[in-house]
């Protein structure tokens, strides 16, 4: 690995509903992706994250990973219904008790503690009242973030406020492949700006209490043509002002763009909006997992675009193309794109599903994602060289845990976790992680 500016921000990250478990305990309440996960059908063989890497009970384990691995940060996210049960309202102490003596314990092992506030656990109360197609649950999000802060804001100065939303209204509202498992497709497009407002509204809320770095957390993606004609030109420019342009550009330009599908005149976009959505953020949060091959759609697709192979490169155990040069592409592409609008980057997702399959020795020996990583962060070093502000890295992720509709299939963890007995073992990606960042400046 090369060395990266002093002070640069190494961590990894995780999320509430994929490691913690605990669903029933100490007045949590449901959120759709409980829900979700029980509905026969929507989750692979029925997995459900009610146990998942039970991290609600074996926290402190879990820190002394993050210490020993030499991190400087961890990003968590904060489950929304474990600190208000139905979404409002009354909030759990027991829920917050949690997340403070997490933060406690992060910060007594030299961890920076970075939560999220938001990352796809919804409380089911929210989503029978509509959930983010529902104007309201913007305001109940800001009035959520204002109460974690109150509680975690004397420690905790970096937030992030959504993670992905983009994903969350695609497969969440779109396609209906994650919870809440709505397929409303374009008339889904109210969940975008929704998300967007809470946004713009919670990073009020922590400026108020004293919060120093508040970002976002976008999926973004490199969008190439899958040829040279003009159909496939303006698939690919449709798929991009959907996928990076809808929830980039009205935080950094002050509009939607015009190929998004977002009207210009929709009901839903009130007066002053905007400039709520354009409240400043001191950084901006980017996962990249791949880039997008993108062509003109078939004559029966309800798409403007099709998502295409990408041939000859390597794939992750999930089928996703390995291509560390678009972690440069899509740094150097953002730049050019918002100029001095561009806040800082943080990654704060790149990683990979590897087959990981213990040896005799009960070691992972996970050669793969130690190559992926190598090769991500080369890329990510050269972007930097060409003058992209980069200020940190997260390793999706410190552990395998629940992936979504795939339940325990993927692993992406730098330590594995026999679900079975819930034991912890560092794979060989992890032992790397660690003597790199021990030769870092």
């Amino acid at each position: 690995m090369p060395s990266f500016p002093p002070g640069f921000l190494w961590g990894v990250s995780t999320a509430s509903y994929q490691i913690e478990g605990a669903v029933h305990e100490d007045g949590r309440g449901q959120s759709i992706w409980d829900t979700f996960a029980h509905t026969p059908g929507r989750v692979r063989d029925g997995d459900t994250g009610d146990v998942a890497c039970d991290h609600y009970h074996r926290w402190p384990e879990d820190v002394e990973l993050l210490g020993d691995l030499g991190v400087r940060a961890y990003r968590f996210s904060i489950a929304w219904p474990r600190v208000q049960p139905d979404g409002s309202g009354a909030v759990n102490p027991r829920g917050l008790d949690f997340y403070d003596n997490l933060v406690d314990a992060l910060l007594a092992r030299g961890v920076i503690p970075v939560p999220t506030l938001f990352h796809w656990d919804l409380p089911q109360a929210l989503e029978d009242a509509g959930g983010w197609l529902n104007r309201d649950t913007a305001y109940r999000f800001a009035e959520y973030a204002a109460v974690v802060a109150d509680r975690l804001g004397d420690r905790v100065t970096r937030w992030i406020t959504l993670n992905e939303p983009i994903v969350h209204l695609a497969e969440g509202y779109a396609f209906g492949t994650h919870a809440p498992g709505r397929a409303l497709m374009f008339d889904a497009l109210p969940v975008a700006h929704h998300q967007l407002l809470g946004h713009g509204l919670a990073v009020r809320a922590l400026r108020a209490r004293g919060a120093t770095e508040v970002m976002i957390t976008n999926n973004c993606t490199p969008v190439r043509p899958a040829g040279p004609g003009p159909e496939d030109a303006t698939a690919a420019a449709i798929y991009d002002a959907f996928h990076n342009g809808l929830f980039l550009d009205p935080m950094l330009t002050g509009r939607y763009p015009e190929l998004s599908g977002m009207p210009a005149d929709a009901p839903f976009i009130h007066d002053g909006d905007l400039d709520i959505i354009g409240t400043p953020v001191d950084a901006l949060g980017i996962n990249y997992y791949q880039p997008n091959r993108i062509g003109a759609p078939g004559a029966d697709s309800p798409l403007p675009f099709e998502i295409l192979p990408i041939e000859g490169v390597p794939q992750t155990a999930f089928g996703w193309p390995v291509v560390p040069g678009g972690l440069r592409e899509l740094m150097v592409g953002l730049r050019a794109r918002y100029g001095a609008a561009l806040p800082p980057i943080y990654i704060t997702e790149n990683g990979c599903s590897t087959v990981d399959v213990p040896d005799a020795d009960d070691r992972v020996h996970d050669a793969a994602r130690i190559d992926y990583l190598d090769s991500h962060l080369r890329a990510l070093h050269q972007a930097i060289d060409e003058g992209v502000d980069v200020r940190g890295y997260f390793v999706w992720s410190l552990m395998d845990n629940f992936e979504w509709e795939e339940g325990y299939h993927q692993r992406f963890g730098l330590v594995r976790v026999d679900y079975d007995t819930q034991r912890r073992t560092p794979k060989d990606s992890y032992e790397w992680l660690r003597s790199a960042l021990a030769a870092q400046p």
